[in-house]
């Protein structure tokens, strides 16, 4: 813990740790606990175990495919996020192990949602496929509720089965209801939850 919190403030970050049903030791989250650590931003994440079903999407809509460095721009002001915060987005995108595919969907030139999927492919010389990843998925204020984050997503799903993927991953707010609700009608199950802990204000500011 000591040379985590001097990484962390030589950084000038405030230390986090994560916090998940594999954590070692098995009870590092009481004793987080027991020294008043505040526990914040649980998450769950789901998995999606067949991506049959996941065909060429037919629509109105156009998926439009964005480079790393438009995606972040992209995202960045639709969070209002920094200069700063967009480029260090799109710098992790671009140096990914795991290359990131980001499109729009769009109609008559309107955003409707957003979204990125990273595709890992299964063991080389074995018939275990890819497991895809969903990130980023975003919808307009002014365009929810009306199923676009649906279709955006399950167009990504649709694209990863075409390279090779077949299940799914992602990671949700545990109290974020609407977004829960989408990925269990595209049939997504809760894999498990965690959450994070710091002593630092600034963490959960």
């Amino acid at each position: 813990m000591r040379r985590c919190r001097v990484s962390f403030e030589q950084a000038g970050l405030p230390l986090i740790l994560r916090l998940t049903p594999f954590s070692q030791p098995d009870d590092l989250d009481d004793r987080l606990a027991a020294m008043h650590w505040h526990r914040f931003d649980p998450a769950d994440v789901m998995v999606l175990p067949s991506l049959d079903g996941f065909g060429e999407p037919g629509s109105s809509e156009r998926l439009t495919p964005l480079s790393a460095a438009d995606y972040a721009a992209l995202i960045g002001a639709l969070r209002r996020s920094s200069v700063e915060e967009i480029t260090g987005h799109a710098r992790r995108l671009e140096e990914a192990s795991v290359r990131h595919q980001a499109f729009k969907l769009e109609r008559d030139g309107v955003l409707l949602a957003c979204g990125q999927v990273a595709i890992d492919p299964g063991p080389a010389g074995t018939s275990v496929g890819g497991m895809a990843g969903l990130f980023d998925i975003f919808t307009p204020e002014d365009q929810r509720g009306r199923g676009h984050g649906h279709r955006l997503c399950a167009a990504l799903l649709a694209q990863a089965r075409l390279q090779g993927a077949t299940t799914a991953y992602l990671q949700v707010g545990a109290e974020n209801d609407a977004a829960q609700r989408l990925y269990a009608r595209l049939g997504f199950l809760q894999a498990y939850r965690y959450h994070y802990r710091s002593d630092d204000p600034r963490a959960w500011a």
